[in-house]
């Protein structure tokens, strides 16, 4: 992976933007596939539903994935790589010290609602981003918080200093963004998804900060549900949730390449075998992360399988909030030691996934070769219970249905093998399955209301920070942990801009979580797949599970 990521690359390399500028676009054109048949809808079978279509809510894959269809950021990635690549700006340069950052805007854009697209936009969503009204909306815009650190006005769970100082419209073409500090994360972070730019009529018109917590459940705008609004090669058209279809259309005005297919349904079956059988039967024309075993059946059988490379991690989250024993590392360093992550990867997961010891894979620069090792070792787990007074322990292990990750092709599969693990060395598991949407995220990423969870992490960009600072930058209510010398730690590697100390920065953050802190435990790293009929083609398989559909046709 390129180093391109760093602060201090973008910096030295000035008028670097113009020639990647250049690059990228004849990226854009080879990403395409070639020539192919215009025309036709595509069915495409999605693991699961997505939980909004207003990306700045966007915290998993299946709400990504129709999102990147629809929306454009300033900055992309070329197709199948973590490359940077124009998208909205044409160019992005820093200042000296890294803390402004000046765009140059595509001319002549438009949203799908004929609003122009200008520097104006562009501040107006940043501005938008940074007064989230309340804890309902800030607890939702996950990604901003990790990258931006804080709102205008912190409420909830968020208490960082805002990273965002002010974004200024210096002409219809020019839209300058200052920060407060220098950030390792940037420009690649200018790329993610959730920072997609939306109209600011169709925001306005659909009240489109008006998201709302009732319980453990979040009610979204009608922007979020019905209106989203971006500039990209599709246009939403519907949601039908009786039959589980996300409909868009071509979007005949896009700035770019036009896309080939008139329609892209996103039909969503969260049971593989089920989509499997949907795609023999020709009802969908491929499907995403077809079981392993699958693979070579599907290949046989005349269908294409696209491996995407590796570049996600499987952890189990541990919440110190609900159990006390969970506090004490002895216990954390315990379930670690109960783990046979070697038979998880052997049984359960596709050809090459390894054994994670950290929580990044080791293709991203800050990978740490020394951390602390947990072999699977029960008679140490047992004695490190004993000695933390906790011999038997009771924990509530929660666990998503009705989805497949990346990460994790099945997770039932995958939490019945772990739980055995733990009650193998006296701990007593309550199993708490919950559907991923609408329940299980909300349960364990925003409510904190377990005690063990599965989850997992497809990398946005190759920097350090995406992985352990999206992790443990920040408090938040998945772990249950807040050690501010940790925090702390994260946020010098993530300012310091030099490539190499950068990296070695984060190879001792990655060191220290493992060994001094462990607030999870990292299982395993997989490359994850989809499956097209042979007469699909221009689909271009992204580490990042960043698959855009406007290269695609149909024959």
């Amino acid at each position: 992976m390129p180093s391109s990521r760093r602060l201090l690359a973008a910096i030295a390399a000035g008028a670097l933007t113009l020639s990647l500028a250049a690059c990228a676009e004849s990226g854009r054109d080879a990403g395409a596939g070639g020539s192919g048949a215009t025309g036709g809808t595509l069915v495409f079978g999605a693991p699961g539903a997505p939980d909004n279509f207003d990306p700045i809510f966007a915290q998993d894959g299946e709400t990504f994935r129709p999102a990147r269809q629809m929306f454009d950021t300033l900055v992309t990635y070329k197709q199948g790589t973590s490359d940077l690549a124009p998208g909205l700006a044409t160019e992005w340069t820093p200042s000296e010290n890294g803390t402004v950052w000046t765009f140059t805007l595509r001319e002549g854009v438009k949203f799908h609602d004929g609003t122009d697209f200008n520097a104006e936009a562009v501040c107006i969503n940043f501005d938008r981003w940074f007064n989230l009204p309340n804890a309902a909306a800030q607890s939702q815009a996950i990604y901003y918080a990790d990258t931006f650190e804080g709102f205008a006005n912190n409420q909830g769970d968020t208490a960082g200093a805002p990273v965002y100082n002010s974004c200024t419209a210096q002409d219809p073409n020019t839209a300058v963004l200052k920060l407060n500090k220098a950030k390792g994360a940037f420009p690649a972070a200018f790329g993610l998804t959730s920072l997609s730019i939306s109209s600011p009529t169709a925001l306005r018109q659909y009240n489109a900060d008006q998201i709302e917590q009732s319980g453990d459940a979040f009610t979204y705008s009608e922007y979020a549900t019905a209106h989203p609004t971006g500039t990209g090669p599709f246009r939403f058209e519907s949601f039908d949730r009786t039959a589980n279809t996300i409909t868009l259309v071509r979007n005949d005005d896009y700035w770019g390449e036009k896309a080939k297919l008139d329609r892209l349904i996103f039909k969503v079956i969260p049971d593989e075998n089920a989509r499997k059988q949907e795609l023999r039967a020709g009802t969908i024309d491929g499907y995403d992360l077809p079981s392993p075993a699958d693979w070579e059946s599907l290949k046989s059988e005349g269908f294409n399988v696209l491996v995407r490379p590796p570049f996600n991690i499987l952890y189990l989250g541990i919440n110190g909030k609900n159990n006390p024993a969970l506090k004490d590392l002895r216990v954390r360093q315990a379930i670690a030691y109960a783990l046979d992550r070697e038979a998880l990867v052997r049984n359960q997961l596709p050809e090459g996934a390894v054994v994670a010891t950290q929580f990044m894979p080791e293709t991203v620069d800050g990978y740490a070769p020394d951390t602390q090792a947990y072999a699977y070792d029960p008679d140490r787990a047992r004695q490190l219970l004993a000695e933390a007074g906790q011999p038997n322990l009771t924990l509530n292990f929660y666990y998503p249905t009705e989805v497949t990750r990346p990460y994790m092709p099945n997770p039932t599969n995958i939490f019945t093998a772990l739980a055995e693990n733990l009650r193998q060395v006296g701990i007593t598991v309550n199993p708490v399955p919950q559907p991923w949407n609408g329940g299980y995220l909300d349960s364990v990423t925003i409510n904190g209301n377990h005690d063990l969870h599965l989850l997992g992490w497809t990398g946005d960009y190759n920097d350090a920070g995406n992985f352990v600072g999206t992790f443990f930058g920040r408090p938040k209510p998945e772990f249950g942990f807040d050690d501010q010398a940790l925090s702390s730690q994260i946020a010098a590697a993530d300012g310091t801009v030099d490539p190499a100390a950068h990296a070695a920065a984060y190879e001792q953050v990655n060191r220290d979580i493992m060994a001094r802190y462990l607030p999870a435990v990292p299982v395993s790293s997989s490359a994850a797949a989809l499956v097209v009929r042979d007469n699909i083609s221009g689909v271009v398989p992204s580490p990042l599970t960043d698959e855009r559909f406007y290269t695609v046709s149909k024959g």
